[in-house]
């Protein structure tokens, strides 16, 4: 059996007390001290996570933004440069292989941003799908660690440590700068549910620049964060998973998503004709998001009920949310059950738990 992949910051995380967990072929902290403790930080001050599991790709060229193009069902080579977007690769019959951010870092020059369990994919892909296009693609994930600070206190922590006037970082852009005195692709983009920084890094500076926040943060209540938390925030914030929410068995549109399918611009992509079929006639099933009326979880894969037993549906993801104090999830259920307020109920080990479809997500960060 092939050894997981340790990030560059591994010794950091052993000295923390990390318990660790494979994950996408990679060993990354679980968590540190308490998983509910680190939610909570995020929320109210700030985490740190080390997110070099993901996938950096890298298209160079003058023909890169028409590549991308069609590629992807986004409109790349209409991002400005600095900036970023999210955006999703599909196979033809518009089911989701990943959802990705592009950052458009020059000219002729774009960052691909992938999950850790598909980069490989998404890179075989790219480069099949980038033939005949005047561009070359790269994998650089060995050239990078990625660092992220999420939460409320964020700007504070950073600012003492980078030049940048971090309030004039736009939200899903990228700037580059320098961190702690080492040059960094800061970008702003986040996937908590509150505002944050992202650090691309070269991976022998990523322990120097992590030391350098934590440092910083003291004052803050900063805490190392890792992959459990991350998990019940992203749920919270209504955002998807990939092999949860997405996956190549539904579309864009199955998980109300199909704002990024840009079916209006120049060109073909691939998966356009089945996106623009799906479009047209509508899903049949889309995401809701459930809340129950107690503390038990609706987990993945326990079936959703209609009221008069039958099944609908089927949740993705449900986890008793730390912030609000019950339980919540989302789930695909068949169109006509989609309403907020709809009374379901779901199956919990041959239990019928009433739930009700609410609208997502289910925790906005407050105006401060």
């Amino acid at each position: 059996m092939m050894e997981s992949r340790r990030t560059p910051l591994h010794a950091e995380h052993e000295a923390l007390g990390a318990l660790f967990t494979d994950f996408a072929g990679w060993r990354m902290p679980l968590r540190y001290a308490s998983e509910l403790a680190e939610h909570h930080a995020v929320r109210t001050s700030a985490g740190l996570f080390d997110l070099t599991h993901m996938g950096e790709i890298v298209l160079t060229g003058p023909g890169a933004g028409a590549a991308l193009d069609h590629a992807l069902v986004g409109h790349a080579s209409a991002i400005g440069v600095g900036r970023a977007r999210y955006t999703m690769i599909c196979e033809a019959d518009g089911g989701v292989v990943d959802d990705l951010i592009v950052y458009r870092t020059g000219d002729q020059e774009y960052l691909v941003v992938a999950n850790a369990s598909n980069a490989d994919v998404v890179f075989e892909a790219l480069v099949e799908r980038a033939g005949g296009f005047d561009t070359t693609v790269e994998d650089r994930s060995t050239d990078y660690a990625l660092l992220a600070v999420q939460g409320p206190r964020s700007t504070d922590i950073l600012a003492g440590l980078t030049p940048t006037d971090l309030a004039g970082v736009k939200y899903y852009a990228s700037y580059p700068t320098e961190v702690a005195g080492r040059p960094v692709l800061l970008a702003r983009t986040g996937y908590t549910g509150e505002d944050g920084f992202e650090l691309f890094t070269a991976p022998d500076d990523a322990a120097h620049v992590w030391g350098a926040l934590l440092e910083a943060g003291r004052e803050h209540d900063l805490k190392p964060a890792g992959l459990g938390c991350r998990d019940t925030l992203r749920l919270e914030a209504g955002m998807p998973l990939y092999g949860n929410e997405l996956g190549r068995g539904r579309t864009p549109f199955h998980a109300n998503l199909g704002r990024v399918v840009k079916l209006d611009k120049p060109g073909d992509f691939v998966g356009r004709d089945a996106l623009a079929a799906t479009a047209e006639k509508g899903a049949d099933q889309v995401l809701v998001g459930l809340k129950t009326a107690s503390r038990r979880a609706p987990r993945h894969g326990y079936p959703v009920l209609d009221a008069a037993g039958t099944p609908i549906g089927e949740v993705t993801s449900g986890a008793l949310s730390p912030t609000l104090g019950y339980s919540v999830a989302m789930a695909y259920v068949a169109v006509g059950h989609t309403e907020p307020g709809t009374e379901l109920s779901v199956d919990i080990r041959g239990k019928h738990e009433p739930v009700e479809v609410v609208a997502l997500p289910f925790y906005k960060r407050p105006t401060r």
